[in-house]
């Protein structure tokens, strides 16, 4: 179970103010009162593999930043999606009818979305945000959480700057 949580898919929407040049952006920090709705460790987490990803591609933390990242998360449990069918039927002379009901199997998945925007507050406001969605287990070790987070900073940042 821990090896299909930990492979599923991460889905990641991108929006972007087309106006904006985003090559003057080299410095961002993080919003103060950051809520993040993840527990401090994986805010921490999440943060050190935003930093990773950032520098990477030559964003350096700064004190006077060029732009703010301010981040959004929340949980939900999916409805499940394997269910059993019990029907009910009958015929005779002419005469049908038939009742079909589904019964939901197990539980759904836990998924975290995470929603990421970059924001300029030199008067442009909001020009990127980054919607991810991915499974995650709440049960998971310390060392899943943490590879987790970094798969998923590294899906939602692979394609910052747009292009």
């Amino acid at each position: 179970m821990l090896v299909v949580v930990s492979c599923a898919p991460i889905r990641v929407s991108y929006d972007f103010d087309k106006t904006v040049n985003f090559s003057k952006y080299k410095t961002y920090n993080y919003f103060s009162d950051i809520e993040s709705g993840m527990s401090v460790l994986d805010t921490k987490r999440f943060l050190d593999a935003i930093d990773s990803n950032m520098k990477s591609k030559g964003f350096s933390l700064s004190e006077t930043p060029d732009f703010f990242i301010d981040i959004k998360s929340s949980a939900y449990q999916e409805a499940p999606r394997n269910t059993v069918g019990v029907g009910l039927g009958g015929t005779g002379r002419h005469v049908g009818g038939g009742i079909s009901i589904g019964l939901p199997i197990g539980q759904g998945n836990m998924s975290r979305r995470i929603i990421i925007d970059f924001v300029d507050k030199e008067g442009v406001g909001l020009f990127w945000q980054a919607v991810s969605e991915a499974n995650f287990n709440p049960n998971a070790s310390p060392e899943e959480r943490e590879n987790r987070l970094r798969a998923i900073a590294e899906k939602i940042l692979g394609s910052y700057p747009p292009k």
